[in-house]
């Protein structure tokens, strides 16, 4: 826990003890009176520790003995009475700390000094301290000083009327004032705190305040005859922190008060409990621990929910709903790492209902791993669990599996005296489902590389692999409608050679590289088995540029890439000193058997392949485009594109533009999806130095033809405050959740914390 908290653990305070806006007749005497100079402004939105206890700190080496320098236009020796006076532009230093003024009286008996006009105190952390008269002793570790006016080092003010030291370096500031806004004379800060007195006590690291009043432009909206917290030297401390107001169609009017349990130096927990208008009580809490070598972070809720009817009569009665979300990490020793990510809820509605992070998931996705890490082996143990939550029922058949367990180990052998080297992979995965098939899978792949570069420049790489699999299926349905159990092997040779040859240009200002490549793969035709071997792991697959000149195009282990072929290509690109940046890419591949080849994602009828390539353009700061693209072989029509950019200056007018169509995927698993067409535009205005605001939409262009979501947010931010409105609504596809609205709303003190309500 940082500084931060300290002062959101004050700010509560006000909140709990909030009675009335009465103060002390005598506030009157120094209300307004922030010092105002200078007005250098503070970086925006930094929130830092109100540090009330630096002024007249105790110095580090306060009980060595430590020579004092003075420096004056006339200095006075007193032997009578064993004083020095300085007088005129008096600098004295002891310690770190810098004592400047007109006239000072150094006491060497009772080792008493006393400044008097125009005082300025410099402490060795940056903060400077204003004053009429100053007395320190006992070696400048002591004293006094009235109408006190401090900069701190981070540009923050305090003043008081006095400002005492006392015996156990315990402080008293008498009518205190803070505030880190900048000041204009004649005019309240737009906000400042107040107190009658405030205390430190160093032995017991809190600060104690007296009739402290929060004001906003002059105007008291906070009152607390009485308040302490941890000074700012202390990192984490056991209290309650900044209650959260809510508000949600399913839970009501929402109050969330939060108490921060410091259970140890490595452990803490944040209780949250919410009371709703509504569902009753909703349990919350997060627990972080720290080990000496991970850590672990767990946050969940707890609902008693009642039973309710989704538009299709699917009835739920979950006494016990709530949602679990689990990370930990564990580093064994040098070579072994552990980590988990569980994601659990109760039922598929329950996130949406609450309003809870990854609501908006189709599946959840909770996976426990352990991995190791040796020079060039690689070895990794998972397993896998899926959790569906979304309101869209999927076919018994694409049930999401458990995975248990998935074993994967990975080597590269060191390179000969010609730079071959090998790559052995093994991999084990074991598919449990509970209503359809399950899959046992043992893969080995032996591969060897041979990378060369001829003296005239041309980059080859040859490789050659053999890919061999057994599997064990359990209720198989095939696509013939037919059911498959049994033992299942396969064994899958591959040549390839990859060449390429780069052409470069550069002058004293740019350079421009063109590069030709080609990649020739020689393979056997069939072979995938696919009456027998169901596809778990290679089923959501695209033909595009990132694997168009890949040896296997497919991302797991179930489908082979069958067939001989040549893909081949150009890359482009250029860099200017003055122009920015720009590349591109064009791409498309030869098979020699039709039918064989990449999935479905290729035309069965033809050689060729269609056109994939991208565009990438970053000529000056003020533009920033990327380009995807699937180009017919026969019209160059485009099939596939997705766009993303960035456009004009980012601190005044900046448009973010985000286009994506996909083609109709017959093999699409939710009903609706077959084809994707987005466009996404969000524009960020800068309206004034203070002042920025935010739209966006997020449209559907294909069947359903209108708003998935839109929104926008304001935002005024200083040097002390922060304010930010966030509007947003969602259209679903559910009724239950179709324009679905949220809102929020934060506002952020400097060095004291933010209050947000949504």
């Amino acid at each position: 826990m940082n500084n931060k908290f300290v002062f959101r653990t004050a700010l509560l305070g006000c909140l709990l003890f909030a009675s009335s806006f009465a103060r002390a007749e005598e506030e009157q005497a120094y209300a307004g009176q922030i010092l105002s100079e200078p007005e250098k402004q503070s970086p925006k939105a930094e929130i830092k520790p109100l540090n009330l206890t630096g002024v007249m700190s105790t110095p580090a080496n306060a009980g060595e003995e430590t020579d004092t320098y003075f420096s004056a236009d006339e200095i006075i020796n007193n032997d009578k009475l064993n004083t020095v006076t300085a007088v005129g532009n008096v600098n004295i230093i002891r310690n770190d700390i810098t004592v400047i003024a007109d006239k000072v009286v150094y006491n060497r008996v009772d080792d008493i000094v006393t400044a008097v006009g125009n005082v300025i105190l410099v402490e060795g952390d940056g903060n400077v301290v204003f004053s009429d008269y100053v007395r320190l002793e006992d070696k400048m570790s002591r004293g006094s000083m009235d109408n006190v006016k401090v900069i701190m080092n981070d540009e923050s003010r305090i003043s008081a009327k006095r400002f005492r030291r006392l015996a156990q370096d315990n402080k008293v500031m008498d009518q205190a004032v803070y505030t880190p806004c900048d000041v204009c004379s004649g005019s309240d800060p737009l906000w400042q705190l107040k107190a009658r007195k405030v205390k430190h006590y160093p032995e017991t690291k809190n600060m104690v305040y007296n009739d402290a009043v929060l004001e906003l432009k002059g105007v008291p909206v906070f009152y607390t005859p009485y308040f302490s917290h941890p000074d700012p030297t202390v990192k984490r401390r056991s209290g309650f922190l900044i209650p959260n107001i809510s508000s949600n169609n399913y839970l009501g009017e929402t109050f969330t008060p939060k108490y921060f349990w410091a259970i140890d130096d490595h452990q803490d927990f944040l209780f949250t409990p919410s009371f709703t208008t509504d569902r009753g009580i909703l349990w919350g809490g997060t627990y972080n621990a720290y080990l000496p070598r991970g850590e672990i972070s767990a946050e969940g809720t707890y609902l008693k929910a009642e039973t309710r009817d989704n538009k299709d009569n699917y009835s739920e009665d979950k006494r016990n709903r709530g949602n679990l979300f689990l990370k930990g990490r564990y580093e064994i020793n040098d070579y072994w790492v552990a980590d988990t990510d569980i994601n659990y809820v109760s039922d598929r509605y329950y996130l949406k209902d609450i309003s809870l992070p990854q609501k908006d998931n189709t599946w959840l996705t909770s996976t426990a791993r352990l991995q190791g890490f040796d020079n060039r082996n690689y070895a990794s143990l998972a397993a896998y669990y899926y959790k569906l939550v979304t309101y869209v029922d999927l076919p018994r058949q694409e049930e999401k599996p458990l995975v248990l367990p998935l074993f994967n180990y990975e080597n590269i052998s060191d390179t000969n005296q010609y730079g071959a080297y090998w790559q052995n992979t093994f991999d084990f995965a074991s598919v449990f489902r509970e209503n359809t098939n399950s899959a046992q899978r043992l893969t080995m792949i032996n591969a060897w590389n041979l990378p060369y570069t001829s003296p005239y420049g041309e980059k080859y790489k040859l490789t050659a692999s053999l890919k061999s699999d057994l599997y064990y299926i359990d209720s198989y349905l095939n696509p013939r409608n037919q059911e498959y159990t049994g033992t299942v092997a396969r064994v899958f040779p591959q040549i390839g050679l990859e060449w390429r040859l780069p052409f470069v240009r550069s002058d004293e200002d740019s350079r421009q590289i063109i590069e030709p490549v080609i990649v020739a793969v020689a393979a056997p035709n069939g072979g995938n088995k696919v009456d027998k071997i169901p596809n778990e792991d290679s089923q959501y697959i695209e033909f595009d540029d990132t694997n168009i000149l890949n040896l296997d195009r497919y991302a797991g282990y179930d489908r082979n890439d069958t067939g001989s072929r040549i893909s081949y290509g150009i890359n482009w690109s250029a860099y200017d000193n003055i122009m920015g940046r720009s590349s591109a890419f064009l791409a498309q591949s030869y098979r020699f058997k039709k039918d064989e080849g990449f999935g479905e994602n290729l035309d069965q009828s033809s050689y060729f392949s269609d056109y994939v390539g991208r565009i990438n353009a970053a000529p000056n700061q003020y533009l920033d485009l990327n380009y995807r693209f699937t180009l017919d072989k026969d019209n160059l029509k485009l099939k596939y594109s997705e766009l993303t950019a960035n456009v004009g200056p980012s601190n005044l007018l900046r448009l973010y533009v985000s286009y994506i169509y996909l083609r109709n995927n017959k093999n699409a698993i939710i009903q609706g999806y077959q084809e994707r067409q987005e466009l996404y535009t969000a524009l960020h205005m800068g309206l004034t130095r203070d002042w920025t605001a935010r739209i966006y939409n997020r449209q559907d262009l294909s069947d359903l033809d209108k708003s998935l979501e839109y929104g926008g947010s304001i935002i005024y931010e200083d040097e002390c405050f922060k304010f930010i409105l966030d509007i947003r609504r969602y259209n679903y596809n559910s009724p239950e959740y179709d324009n679905d609205y949220e809102y929020t709303a934060t506002f952020v003190l400097k060095t004291l914390g933010s209050i947000g309500s949504e």
